[in-house]
This record gives C-alpha cells, structure tokens and sequence, in this order.
C-alpha cells in the first residue's frame, strides 16, 4: 500500500471515530437533559408554608426565565425576575387549620414581626425546591442514561454533564436576578384589570410597608376564623337537625372557597344554598373557578345572580353535588327549596331589562302566585335580588336573597322571613374600588328536622381586606311555628296596570 493512500484511510477512520464520539457525546448530552426535565417536572415541585398558607413551588422550563404566580380563577402575574433556561411556577394550594390557630396561640408573633416571618419561610420554600429540584434532575439523568445505554459510562457522564449545566443555570439566575421585577408584573386574564384597581408600581413601592402589614393582618384574620369556629358550640346536640350554609355574592373570591370549607366541616353542614353573583362578568374562563363545588361533599344550591350568565349556571350544574335551580323547586338534606335565577345579565350591556323595583317585585309577586298553586309547599325560597324576594311574601316561611352586599334580616307582615346575606367573597376584586372594605358574610341556618321551620342561624363576619376581625353572632327565632298568611294572585288588568287579589 503507498504511503498517500495510508494516510488517506488513517484520516478517514480518525474522521469517522470522531464524528461518532461527536454524535455519541451529543446523544448522552440529549438523553440525560431530557431525564433531567422529566425527573424534575415529576419529583421536583414542593410545598412550602408561608403563614397559614400552602403553596406549592415548582420550576419549569422557560426560554427567558421568569416567575409566575397562579392567582387561579382571575389569572397569572408574570415577573421578569431572571435571565436563565428556567422558570418558577408559585400556586395557593390550602389554607392550613393547625397552622392558622398555631398563629394565634403564639404570643411571639405580633405585626410587626409577622411580615419578616412570612418573608423568611417563603425563602426556605424556595431554597427547599432548589434543592429537591437539583437532586431529582441529576437522579432522572442517571436513570435515564441507565436505561437508554445499558452502560454505566454513559450514565456517569450524562449526569456529570447534568450537573454541570444545573450549576450553571443556578449561576445565571444568580447573576441576572432582579427584585426590583416584583413592582412591575404583567397581568394576564381576569387580573388585566389590576393595575387600574391596585395601583401603578410607584405607589406600590412607597406603600410597600403598609402591605406587608396588610398581609399580616389577614394572616391575623384567617386564623381567628379557625380558631373561633372550631370553640363555637353547635346550636343544639340534636342530630337531625338540619344545618343550611347560606352564602351570596362569592365574585371570584377564593376566599369564599377556604371559608366555606372551614364552616361546612366545623358546623356539619347538611347543605349550601348560594344566592347568587358566584363570578363577575359571567365568562367562559370563569367557569374553572366553579370546580371547586364538588369537593365540599354536601348539596350545593345555586340560583343565578345578575352577574351570573346561563354559561355559569350550566357550568355549575357540571359539578358533583351541584343542584341547580330556575323557577323550579327540589327537596334538598329534607327541605323543599324553590330557587329563581335573576332575570338580569348585567355585563351585558346590549340586553336591555326593565329593572325598576316595581317590575322586580310584580316579577316576585307572579311567581310565588303560581308557586301557591303547586301541590307541595315549599319550606324555603331563594332568589338573588332582595325586591324579587319580597315579591314571594306569604310563599315559604324562608326566603334568602343576596346582592346588596350587607346582611340585613326582616321578619314580613306575612310571616315569612326575609334574610338578605352579605358578600362571602368580600365582594372579590370589586373590594379593591372602594375606601372601605366590604366583610365576608356567611350564616348557618338551623331548622327543625319535622317542622322545617328555621329555629335559629349564627352569623358569621370577617372583616374584609386589611381589617383583623370574626364576629359570630348567634339569633334564636322567637316564634319558630308562626302562621304565614296567604299569597297574594296577580292578574293584569285590561289597561296593563296589575291588580293584586287574594288567593283563596
């Protein structure tokens, strides 16, 4: 063989072994970074309490690096807070019981030191996911490797490279962070309206310290609920009586969600009855916040508000437990409930609805005359607006209503007793345009397991945003087996004018 040919071949298998050690490397590199990603998406998010608060912490990969808060059922705020190939993803998970009374029984934790302890375990959450998402990568890596080359070698390699590479990220996140991002998120979904209600970032960053205090308190606050509802007695020790939650005006609130939870466990609830306005602008993306109606366990009765659209009312009739009412009536834990949705859609501003007081209540007055003519009476009515209610005077010795926002009761000339409820949800975002917060209002309801007559109802009030305050206040009904006058028939008069006789 000449020598030009020899060397011809040599270079050519040298061009060979290193172009198979180049596909050979890059194929370990592949493998092992994909085994990394999967071992941390399956292993490596955490939850962390911070107060009272469960959050669950996971990272996640990001081509620009950033942090994202998932403020489910409003929507996400996105802070640029790095530059690295990877992201993290913070979600409220629970509320915490033994943590919330934890807080009130220890005297240590005033105000002021609060924020700098909240600060302080939301950094040991972060530094805790660091870690467990370091292990889990490096851990899918080797596996991975195991599996996919059968050779130790490889897998070696693969995860020295994997760890490499989670140092370096670590380095580039370390490098490019960025606190000042937190004042200047971006908004997506229902919370694109934030900004305007909350604030630019300037005032923000002067009234920093006002919000941690604010924070604080509403630590403060969730923990006296739990603390006073777990030490409040039942209304009676007898067991079939039936224990109604009444709650109205919810808006997209979670917070409805963790007092409503705490309340049906505590106060053993038979059933909820919910007045009404559960979302804002009644749209498909807020149908995901109604899912939580099946995880309570009891009947969940809803009526339909005038911010509630027919897409919310069916995507509640969706879920476990959910009883649906629209001028119908059902027997609910052994009460005959009749519900009317509102006739108002009002964020639809095209349609246009004669809201008047005296349409409302001729609206009330002609449905409770065709409900008086019904075989089975009814034990208790629920409607959203307060002068449909009324309309239903003489129908049930019950009626519940909502939409007003404040908690008001009126025992009515016929005997029925009207009990408007306030907002469970604290009003939602809208709680953010007035000076003054609105409280978070719910009652239990007991009644008489033969008579059905309601026999008393404890009142449950939070103060509302950055207010430290439960109040539980309990009221008997001083003449439960009062007679309750008939129901008055409406019939239009040739004119178009209503005259309102007696039924027989």
């Amino acid at each position: 063989m000449k020598f030009a040919d020899w060397t011809q071949r040599t270079r050519r298998l040298a061009t060979g072994r290193a172009g198979r050690r180049i596909a050979r490397t890059t194929a370990v590199a592949a493998v092992a970074l994909a085994g990394a990603w999967l071992g941390i998406m399956l292993g490596g998010a955490v939850r962390s309490n911070v107060g009272p608060v469960e959050l669950g912490m996971s990272a996640e990969p990001s081509w620009s690096g950033e942090t994202v808060l998932d403020a489910h059922p409003f929507g996400t705020l996105l802070f640029d807070t790095h530059d690295a190939p990877v992201g993290l993803r913070v979600t409220l998970e629970n509320i915490n019981p033994d943590r919330a009374r934890g807080f009130l029984d220890d005297p240590r934790l005033s105000a002021d030191r609060l924020p700098a302890l909240l600060e302080e375990e939301l950094g040991n959450g972060v530094r805790t996911l660091i870690v467990r998402a370091a292990f889990c990568g490096l851990a899918g890596a080797l596996v991975t490797s195991l599996i996919v080359f059968r050779r130790p070698g490889p897998a070696l390699a693969g995860a020295l490279g994997v760890a490499v590479a989670i140092a370096g990220t670590g380095a580039a996140v370390a490098l490019t962070f960025r606190p000042d991002s937190v004042v200047e998120p971006k908004y997506t979904g229902l919370l694109a309206g934030a900004p305007t209600l909350v604030g630019d970032a300037e005032s923000i960053v002067t009234r920093f310290e006002s919000y941690r205090v604010q924070l604080a308190k509403l630590v403060n606050n969730v923990s006296q609920l739990y603390d006073v509802v777990s030490a409040l007695p039942v209304y009676d020790a007898d067991p079939t009586s039936i224990r109604i939650l009444h709650v109205s005006d919810i808006h997209l609130s979670p917070i409805a969600w963790n007092l409503i939870r705490s309340v049906t466990t505590q106060f053993k609830i038979d059933a909820i009855i919910d007045t009404g306005d559960l979302t804002d602008h009644g749209t498909g993306p807020e149908d995901k916040f109604v899912e939580e109606i099946g995880t309570f366990g009891v009947p969940y009765v809803f009526v339909r508000g005038n911010h509630d659209s027919m897409t919310t009312q069916r995507a509640v009739g969706r879920q476990k437990g959910a009883v649906v009412l629209d001028d119908s009536a059902k027997t609910v834990a052994g009460l005959r409930v009749y519900g009317l949705g509102d006739p108002r859609f009002t964020p639809d501003k095209s349609v246009s609805v004669d809201s008047n007081l005296e349409s409302l209540d001729a609206l009330g007055r002609s449905h409770a005359a065709r409900l008086a003519r019904l075989p089975k009476q009814v034990d208790l009515i629920a409607v959203h607006d307060p002068t449909i209610a009324k309309g239903f005077s003489g129908a049930a010795p019950m009626i519940l209503t909502g939409h007003s926002h404040e908690r008001s009761t009126e025992l009515l000339p016929s005997g029925s007793r009207l009990l408007v409820q306030g907002s469970t949800g604290g009003a939602g975002l809208r709680a953010l345009e007035h000076d003054e917060p609105t409280p978070v209002a719910a009652s239990v309801l007991y009644f008489d397991a033969d008579t059905h007559r309601l026999r008393a109802w404890d009142d449950i009030t939070l103060g509302g945003l950055g207010e430290q305050s439960v109040q539980i206040q309990r009221h008997v009904e001083t003449e439960p087996g009062r007679t309750i006058s008939s129901v008055p028939t409406i019939t239009p008069s040739p004119t178009g004018s209503i005259i309102v006789t007696p039924t027989p």
